[in-house]
């Protein structure tokens, strides 16, 4: 093959290939649900993680929890006022960005988890689960109620 050849055709595989997904996106946050919330207008999903949505109920001691609005609450006062900076792992099905997101020093993915207000979500992401073997042990947040997968939520109760 000749080098005009060559170039043409590195040329084109390299235009079929997408870029590498490493966007970040900074500023204010709003909470949309202890796993989601949104930047510039732009609904960032956490990686790694699976908190309860927002209707689903946990059981603490017999009677029911919002735990769903508990996790997005706690997300929400965590945050505060402050920017937050999310790093881009991937985009879902829903065309959410799926990212790592930090207020301040605090990575809020695995804040969540770490105070059982998620779990980590294993099918996507092994990175937070050690911090919900921590939150199981303690029986800190969902992990001292008796609750449903939020992914078994979903599955049961289809929007």
């Amino acid at each position: 093959m000749n080098g005009k050849l060559a170039c043409s055709v590195i040329g084109l595989v390299l235009a079929l290939v997408p870029p590498a997904v490493a966007a970040e996106l900074i500023g204010q946050a709003r909470v949309v649900d202890g796993d989601t919330i949104e930047i510039h207008s732009q609904r960032i999903r956490l990686h790694g993680i699976d908190a309860p949505e927002s209707s689903q109920t946990c059981l603490r001691a017999g009677r029911p929890e919002r735990c769903g609005q508990i996790a997005a609450n706690a997300l929400a006062d965590r945050i505060g006022r402050q920017t937050v900076r999310c790093e881009q792992h991937d985009v879902d099905r829903y065309r959410r960005i799926v990212a790592v997101c930090w207020a301040g020093a605090t990575d809020l993915n695995g804040w969540m988890v770490e105070q059982g207000l998620a779990i980590a979500y294993r099918r996507y992401s092994l990175d937070y689960v050690a911090a919900e073997e921590r939150a199981r042990s303690a029986r800190r947040g969902i992990w001292g109620t008796t609750f449903d997968d939020p992914a078994e939520y979903r599955r049961q109760h289809p929007r």
